[in-house]
């Protein structure tokens, strides 16, 4: 890895997926995770359930066994889920019974966060339902003169696996971003100025932006209209999702 990639000479810094977290997040004060459809809007939306997040690699073989172990609901694939199981899918938990903890395995977020896990010193999982809420309890425990954030957008996968930059985590990233910056955050890269004008640039129209881009398009013809609704509500959850001890819980002094 080339030094330049990760970012140092700025305290504010974006990149994305698992090599993205890599380059700039293992140093940093504070990692980000963003991943808009859907995983870190549905862990806001369990945290304002009072569920526990216990995030877990996609397709891992032994999920259920962690599971278990955890005394925790597994979540299963989005296509897969019966009445009153939950998903991948925000919407599921608006309809089920909120469970005290939940295994969420996602190919994108949570892959990213359980790899943080035990690498980065502080780890926190964002979206457009909590971006401010997130900025506002960084900006009161860390100094923007000197403390280093790595916004990790989570991104999209190819059928051949490989990164397909969803333009929603994009957003997600710039609207974190752009309200660091609204708290002293003075120091930051040039890819951290352009996610933040991205959401500049759709902020006034959320939804419609959601509901238009690739990924929104994608959930709404697979019949998912409420989970990009749910993505679109901008700033209506304060939760903090903060990961310790390999789970996510709302940061208890905000």
């Amino acid at each position: 890895m080339f030094a330049a990639h990760q970012q140092t000479r700025h305290l504010l810094r974006f990149d994305w997926a698992l090599q993205g977290a890599d380059a700039i997040a293992l140093d940093a004060d504070v990692a980000v995770v963003i991943d808009v459809l859907s995983f870190t809007t549905t862990l806001t939306v369990a945290l304002d359930g009072g569920t526990t997040v216990l995030p877990y690699r996609w397709n891992d073989s032994n999920a259920a066994n962690f599971a278990r172990q955890h005394d925790a609901v597994l979540a299963v694939g989005r296509s897969k889920a019966e009445a009153g199981q939950i998903s991948l899918s925000p919407a599921t938990l608006r309809t089920a019974r909120p469970p005290e903890r939940l295994v969420l395995p996602s190919p994108n977020g949570s892959t990213i966060a359980h790899h943080l896990s035990e690498r980065a010193h502080t780890v926190l999982g964002a979206s457009l339902r909590n971006a401010s809420a997130v900025a506002q309890w960084i900006s009161d425990h860390h100094d923007p003169a000197t403390s280093s954030v790595a916004v990790i957008a989570a991104g999209e996968r190819w059928p051949d696996d490989s990164l397909r930059p969803g333009v929603e985590d994009l957003w997600g990233a710039g609207a974190l971003i752009a309200a660091l910056r609204v708290r002293g955050w003075t120091s930051y890269t040039p890819e951290a100025q352009t996610a933040a004008a991205a959401w500049t640039s759709v902020a006034a129209e959320a939804l419609a932006a959601l509901s238009d881009c690739a990924s929104g398009r994608e959930l709404i013809d697979l019949g998912y209209d409420d989970d990009v609704a749910i993505a679109a509500e901008v700033d209506q959850s304060g939760t903090v999702p903060l990961l310790h001890e390999h789970q996510f819980q709302d940061a208890p002094d905000h």
